[in-house]
């Protein structure tokens, strides 16, 4: 069962001394990348614990929100997709310029975007993770930490401390954790800045986006019909300090005229186009992930996303690391394969940023670049790009699949059919021979790779880049991606086995 300790709960002997609570990991930041980090490294059956500064998960205001396909598909994997889908909408969603980006006709069966506010997506994985063995410390801030050989002290407010083995800073942009680590955040500095906020409205706004030669605005009234979203790009670059609801209505004025007799805020808040990335994602023992890792600008809905994929590689790597599977080398990987991504994305959301200013030379190239974006070859890959679908880890040569997501077939077996997605619900590694049944022998591995005999009948495709040859057997990482793929020998098996599961 979950222990959760409050903010006004301090862990104590029973002579009421402060005590030191120890867990293999440490995560810092209760947000989508946390949860989905704690969550991956429960599955794997590490002591994880989760310090999270506010009192609890419910977040005020609707705020961010969406999921790209790869992530619903990453969340399928782990069998609680439905839970998101239950409550958002499916849309096709990803856009360049002007043109929406139809990706239907993915081999997937998530061909599409997921609307749902973050509000909603924190709620839903707070429910799932506290089905799992993970520690909340609620209420909470890091006010420091120091690392050693064989693991971290983590100090707290209110005078508690940690010993982790592990420190993740999931913690945002601002991340005290990667400040402190003392880990550069090289990139671009903003060039504007928007005000985002949810708030009552005495006068009917008008519905829909506009877009200037200031950047794009947009006004939207929520289901409980009182509340209106705003997201309205400033001026010029605002401060760095907290906005107000005078600046909101300054910046409103501004573009329509009027402030629509704005009052009652539930939130408002400030983004700009600052893009940023970390050089270098571990520092000994502390790592980083989602925004702690990464900052740009929220054109393209990408952000929520690239944290929640950033978890899925690091956790099962963390713990094989933890448990004593693989060397600590493993972790290596994980910035290997993530730098690059994050880097591709940011570049992405820089170009979507540009493409968001209405003057009329951006505007010529607005219309360039829809008329590109409607032909079908630029329309695939540049969906592939938003939707994550077409991620590549650098494994080497080979077949088309390795380095690649596992699409998720449907298979028959000995015991009936299965989608593959359902044999990584727990987070462990799959052989999956699609040859002579027994012709793969993994027995040094078995205890922690799966071995499943199966049939597939059908086309094997992968999004972007159409059909590929059918393979006599593959390896699937616990994130889904393969890792080694048979030609109907098992040449090089023995290696891959060896530098993703550890040594039999």
């Amino acid at each position: 069962m979950r222990r959760i300790y409050g903010p006004n709960q301090n862990l104590r002997n029973k002579e009421g001394v402060v005590c030191m609570a120890k867990h293999a990991v440490v995560i810092v930041g209760g947000g989508p990348t946390g949860m989905m980090l704690a969550a991956e490294l429960a599955l794997a059956k590490v002591d994880v614990a989760v310090v999270e500064q506010r009192p609890d998960h419910v977040l005020v205001g609707s705020r961010a929100g969406g999921f790209h396909s790869r992530t619903i598909e990453v969340l399928d994997q782990r069998g609680v997709a439905d839970r998101f889908l239950a409550e958002g909408q499916v849309a096709q969603a990803a856009m360049i310029a002007t043109t929406v980006l139809d990706m239907s006709d993915f081999p997937t069966r998530h061909p599409y975007s997921l609307g749902i506010w973050q509000n909603q997506i924190e709620r839903i994985m707070a429910a799932w993770i506290a089905e799992l063995p993970v520690r909340i410390y609620y209420g909470r801030e890091v006010t420091g930490f120091a690392q050693d050989d064989t693991g971290v002290d983590v100090e707290l407010s209110h005078g508690e401390s940690l010993r982790a083995q592990y420190l993740v800073g999931c913690d945002g942009g601002r991340s005290v954790i990667r400040k402190a680590a003392g880990i550069e955040f090289p990139g671009w500095d903003p060039t504007k800045s928007n005000l985002i906020a949810e708030v009552e409205m005495t006068e009917e706004p008008p519905r829909g986006i506009r877009h200037d030669a200031t950047g794009v605005h947009g006004l939207q009234r929520l289901e409980d019909g009182r509340t209106v979203r705003v997201v309205v790009t400033e001026q010029q670059l605002g401060p760095s300090s907290e906005p107000t609801l005078s600046d909101l209505s300054e910046a409103l004025i501004s573009v329509y005229g009027t402030d629509f007799g704005i009052h009652s805020p539930t939130w408002i808040s400030r983004f700009t186009d600052m893009t940023r990335q970390a050089a270098a994602y571990r520092a000994g023992r502390v790592l980083l992930a989602g925004d702690s890792a990464h900052v740009h600008y929220p054109a393209g809905g990408q952000g929520l996303s690239l944290g929640v994929q950033d978890a899925v590689n690091l956790g099962w790597k963390l713990a094989q690391v933890v448990n004593g599977t693989s060397p600590e080398s493993l972790l290596d990987t994980y910035q290997g394969e993530r730098h690059p991504v994050a880097a591709r994305a940011l570049q992405h959301t820089m170009a979507l940023g540009v493409l968001q200013r209405g003057d009329e030379r951006i505007k010529a190239l607005v219309d360039v670049v829809s008329e590109l974006a409607s032909m079908d070859e630029p329309r695939k890959r540049l969906a592939g790009i938003v939707s994550g679908l077409d991620i590549h880890y650098d494994l080497g040569e080979g077949h088309p699949l390795l380095g690649r997501r596992m699409p998720d077939l449907d298979l028959v077996t000995a015991h009936g059919s299965l989608r593959i997605f359902t044999l990584l619900h727990d987070a462990k590694p799959v052989l999956l021979n699609l040859g002579e049944p027994g012709g793969v022998d993994i027995t040094p591995w078995s205890d922690r790779v799966q071995l499943i005999d199966a049939v597939y009948v059908g086309l094997w495709e992968l999004p972007v880049l159409g059909a590929v040859t059918a393979p006599a057997a593959v390896l699937i990482r616990p994130d889904g991606y393969v890792a080694w793929v048979g030609d109907g020998t098992d040449e090089g098996l023995r290696d891959a086995l060896t530098a993703w599961f550890g040594t039999p």
